[in-house]
């Protein structure tokens, strides 16, 4: 068994999301995926009612993201 240590770096939350066409992060309990355009990069999910929405970087770090959908937003039926 190795006895090396994983980077602090690595081990905290990422503040800024990926910036790789079709990265796809977790941001309310809900998928949204990088969309590369001409202009300047969009990621595009839905809201809540199951509506389209576009967020910019700026939107989606303000909100909160993650790598991995929260455990807790799961609903159950």
């Amino acid at each position: 068994m190795s006895t090396e240590t994983v980077p602090a770096a690595e081990t905290d939350a990422p503040t800024d999301p990926p910036t790789e066409p079709c990265s796809v992060v977790w941001c309310g309990g809900r998928p949204y995926v990088l969309e590369a355009g001409a202009v300047r990069p969009r990621w595009v999910g839905t809201d809540g009612r199951g509506r389209p929405e576009t967020l910019s970087t700026a939107q989606l770090r303000r909100r909160g993201w993650s790598h991995r959908r929260a455990a807790g937003r799961r609903r159950s039926r």
